[in-house]
């Protein structure tokens, strides 16, 4: 659906969906949807990196050389169509757990993990590039929660009350899908929930979640009942565990690759104004070796939460081929995803919190992890 009419939205304020607006951009937003044949639900939250602060902002992704820094997309590409992706969304592949399912495919054009509500004003760097100079100011819509709000309300008006909801989300759009669940549960409150977040770990400086500019420049909208007290300040990598913790009944996931260039990149970035970890030089070590940790301690302290580590390096699994060939977790992932649905928890505590729609049946949805890609890395003498 092309550019959509402002909303009452399902939180009660009034919402408008726009792209960032960009010099040159087009701040035009839409969002596809595909109808399925059973009463299932697919949202999937596109990733496409992130901007905070005048740096950022000025370099988007617009086809650049690769030497070029590269944060955020400004606008829906032109010629986006879910229909002729593959992975989660190929519907013609007989391994695709959701490929009967309605689908609703939200774009990420803010640079805010889909979660902003904020108008900022930036002071550019020169990027020649793009023709931007020094000193210019940049007036970015952080929108995507709002974008998201109005996708919502179309799902709400349009999308038969489902048994089952899959919200998912690549990169930024893994960031979009554990925040924004919760909305959808509550709009559905009888459906059985699973959130996967796909390369989107969390490893980021802790100072980058409370500074402006850092992730207050969106203004992020992060719900305190869902989040716990001062949730717009709650690390990153620990939102989907806390809203894991905030459904018992649902299932939440992470995949990630034990290396991943573009995660690593980002944390590199920040690290720069926010605070290094035990390996400032490195940062490929200190990235490592917190997925590792908070991976592992996420999946220890709730049982409703799992994980698969793959084999790096890449950048996001869900929309693409590797998402059924890649195996290094010791299953396919599409195979995973499956075990995730079918609800396959293990041992009788689950199935003493069975909701009666399919919670708790059986045993057989695992952490799963590339052999020796949990293990901790040494940081090097300087």
């Amino acid at each position: 659906m092309e550019n959509p009419a402002p909303v009452i939205g399902l939180d009660g304020r009034r919402h408008e969906a726009r792209c960032s607006g960009f010099p040159g951009s087009d701040p035009r937003f839409s969002f596809w949807t595909r109808r399925g044949s059973v009463r299932k639900l697919l949202v999937y939250f596109e990733g496409g990196g992130a901007c905070w602060d005048g740096q950022s902002c000025s370099f988007p992704r617009v086809g650049l050389p690769p030497e070029v820094p590269q944060f955020f997309d400004t606008q829906v590409p032109p010629g986006t169509d879910p229909a002729r992706m593959d992975g989660l969304l190929r519907t013609n592949h007989p391994s695709n757990p959701v490929r009967d399912w309605d689908m609703v495919y939200i774009p990420y054009c803010t640079g805010d993990v889909h979660i902003g509500s904020a108008s900022r004003s930036y002071t550019s760097v020169a990027n020649p590039f793009v023709g931007l100079a020094a000193g210019q100011t940049l007036n970015i819509q952080h929108r995507g929660y709002d974008n998201f709000m109005v996708v919502l309300d179309w799902i709400r008006r349009q999308v038969r009350a489902p048994h089952q909801v899959l919200v998912a989300g690549s990169s930024a759009g893994g960031y979009g899908a554990a925040v924004n669940a919760h909305w959808i549960g509550m709009l559905y409150p009888g459906a059985q929930m699973h959130v996967l977040a796909d390369s989107a770990q969390g490893v980021l400086p802790a100072a980058f979640d409370t500074s402006l500019p850092g992730r207050r420049s969106w203004n992020p909208q992060i719900a305190p009942w869902v989040f716990g007290p001062n949730a717009a300040a709650a690390p990153s990598g620990d939102l989907i565990r806390r809203a894991a913790r905030s459904d018992p009944f649902g299932r939440y996931a992470q995949i990630t690759p034990h290396v991943d260039p573009v995660q690593i990149g980002f944390y590199a970035a920040m690290a720069g104004g926010y605070g290094a970890g035990s390996c400032p030089a490195r940062p490929e070590v200190e990235w490592h070796n917190r997925m590792s940790s908070e991976l592992q301690g996420r999946a220890a302290s709730q049982r409703n939460f799992r994980y698969y580590v793959a084999a790096g390096p890449f950048h996001m699994l869900l929309t693409d081929p590797r998402f059924y060939a890649e195996q290094s977790g010791g299953q396919t992932v599409a195979s995973w995803v499956g075990d995730l649905l079918a609800g396959r928890l293990r041992g009788p505590a689950y199935e003493a919190q069975s909701n009666g729609l399919g919670h708790g049946q059986g045993g057989h949805w695992s952490n799963q992890a590339c052999p020796g890609c949990l293990a901790n890395w040494a940081c090097p003498a300087p």
